[in-house]
């Protein structure tokens, strides 16, 4: 068995596709498509988009026949795995909404799973679900209280019966695509509604203006489908380009991340991204002799997003692998979010990172981004925004504001979500009636080029001062002792309506001397510089909530420290009086 190849004889297209059944048309005349790697490296799947074309009819003929209303919604539980690709498409032409379900089950929270699972299929009135074998116990645990035509895994669906004479009408361009689940949905999960329309036009948008993508462009990816990054940059364009995609699990790169080179390495990839964390990791697990083996030149697009960019990180990363061949240009910078579909913006291909150092004192008491040499913050630029949206950075009044003056990122444009699913409410928090988008994030320009500091909700004002969680948490991640990823910074209020900083630090440290010593550490390093007082708390790994695609989130995480115990008293008398307590949690 051998990996789909690059598709050199059918001619790239990108452009003229109106809908996604019509992109696997076209895909399926070549001979590329996606491969799967089990956890160890091996191919385990191949599944070119011929074959795919196949089984995806095959299978919508059997959806429809079960007699669900056009435009109903499937659910599936998105491993990395040839299922979530069939049925994804065997909706397309069934005339159904397919929606990516987390896949991922964390050791001790089975019930936190079905019940996540649960909200969801509620929360978007889904008639059909599916799972990966590895999964369907899950699933009939989560569905046991719905009103479900079907639920079960592929060989279910595979054995239901089979009529070659029903007809399949596709969805047309002003019809759904799919629903995608926002991060940070875990609780109230909010469905993302993408036209094919919209989608097309992201897809299009991403291929030539942001990637720039060519025949010999070959994809690899560790991110889970259920997140847009994972289910946009590497189900959905490489099929609308007609090129490769080789996948391994997240689950893989946890434990293995350096497949992830070896996969690149192998198979001459040229695209791949990751959020920063990942690129820490991998640089984390690497050998000496591993730069022996891995041959990284052909990566020209190392992409980064998802979060705030740690360039210093990423300059590790690059560090550690020089000796590849990879080269540290090939860090492409990248904002975007499931509501425009997945892009918003790159920064210039081949150019590497660019990093804006601003007067951190500027910046948190007038939102000015004056740039600084001394007591500086650095932001990465994300480059320019897509060509096919309007955009503008407002105050809280509406009003848009100049250049390096921070405020709400508002966009319009062909790749804006038509809304949530079923939840006008929600939908009418952060789309106008004239279609302008209210990200939800902070940022500013530097002439056509946008920078992010931080989310909207995220951010902390202490006196009428600005603190953006990111810079909080990416010192203390500098701070020894500390590791990246396990930390987590949000504010509280008292009964007054004055803010105070909390971090959250996660360790397995239990020595009580070396404890204390990182705190005091930190606290020296946040007061020294940000001049802030901040309660800090030492707990335990796995403390820190995430969302389904991995990131932080530091609302679920604040919401644990206030429950703990009754804290509020206790973070104001210590920021009053400039103590620094430690509290333990099992």
């Amino acid at each position: 068995m051998h990996p789909t190849k690059h598709n050199r004889t059918l001619p790239l297209e990108n452009t003229e596709f109106t809908n996604l059944s019509e992109a696997l048309e076209y895909a399926a005349k070549g001979d590329s498509g996606y491969n799967f790697y089990d956890g160890r490296g091996r191919l385990e799947f191949v599944l070119p988009y011929s074959e795919l074309l196949v089984e995806a009819k095959i299978l919508a003929r059997k959806l429809v026949a079960l007699g669900c209303a056009r435009g109903s919604v499937v659910g599936i539980v998105a491993e990395t795995h040839p299922l979530f690709h069939r049925f994804f498409f065997a909706c397309q032409y069934a005339g159904l909404i397919p929606v990516a379900l987390p896949a991922g089950v964390q050791l001790g929270a089975h019930n936190i799973y079905i019940e996540q699972i649960a909200r969801m299929l509620e929360g978007c009135n889904a008639k059909i679900a599916v799972a990966p074998d590895t999964h369907t116990t899950f699933l009939s645990e989560a569905s046991a209280k719905l009103d479900l035509v079907m639920s079960g895994s592929s060989s279910d669906f595979d054995a239901l019966p089979y009529d070659e004479n029903i007809e399949l009408h596709p969805f047309t361009a002003d019809e759904p695509a799919y629903l995608q689940f926002t991060s940070g949905s875990t609780q109230f999960p909010r469905g993302v509604e993408i036209t094919q329309t919209t989608v097309m036009s992201n897809l299009t948008e991403i291929a030539i203006h942001g990637l720039k993508l060519g025949r010999s462009d070959r994809f690899v990816s560790w991110l889970p489908f259920y997140h847009d990054m994972g289910l946009v940059g590497f189900v959905l364009v490489p099929l609308n380009s007609q090129l490769s995609a080789d996948y391994m699990s997240p689950r893989t790169f946890a434990m293995r991340p350096r497949l992830w080179l070896k996969v690149i390495s192998d198979n001459r990839g040229t695209v791949s991204s990751s959020p920063t964390f990942g690129y820490a990791l991998c640089a984390k697990r690497l050998r000496p002799s591993d730069t022996e083996r891995y041959d990284l030149s052909s990566w020209r697009a190392a992409c980064v997003g998802a979060e705030r960019v740690n360039h210093e990180t990423m300059e590790k990363f690059a560090d550690a692998l020089s000796a590849t061949g990879f080269n540290r240009n090939a860090f492409v910078a990248c904002y975007g979010m499931a509501e425009c579909v997945l892009a918003i913006s790159f920064a210039p291909l081949n150019a590497g990172l660019s990093v804006d150092y601003v007067d951190k004192h500027a910046l948190g008491t007038s939102g000015k981004a004056i740039p600084a040499t001394a007591d500086a913050a650095p932001y990465v630029d994300c480059g320019s925004i897509l060509p096919s949206f309007e955009y503008a950075i407002r105050d809280d009044a509406g009003n848009d504001l100049g250049e390096r003056q921070c405020g709400r990122i508002c966009l319009k444009g062909p790749s804006v979500m038509s809304g949530y699913y079923q939840n006008q409410a929600a939908t009418d928090e952060v789309l106008s009636a004239d279609g302008w988008l209210d990200t939800g994030d902070i940022g500013y320009l530097i002439g056509s080029h946008i920078v992010i500091t931080a989310r909207r909700k995220d951010v902390i004002i202490i006196n009428g001062r600005n603190i953006w969680p990111q810079d909080l948490e990416m010192l203390a991640e500098n701070t020894s002792g500390v590791r990246l990823g396990g930390v987590s910074a949000f504010g509280v209020t008292d009964d007054a309506q004055l803010e105070h900083a909390v971090l959250v630090v996660e360790t397995r440290d239990k020595d009580q001397a070396s404890r204390f010593d990182l705190i005091e550490r930190l606290a020296h390093a946040l007061q020294l510089n940000f001049g802030l007082k901040v309660h800090i708390e030492l707990t335990l790994p796995g403390t820190l909530r995430r969302t389904s695609s991995g990131k932080l989130s530091r609302s679920q995480t604040r919401d644990g420290f206030l429950k703990r115990s009754s804290v509020a008293k206790l973070v104001i008398q210590q920021a009053s009086e400039g103590q620094f307590a430690e509290r333990a949690h099992a």
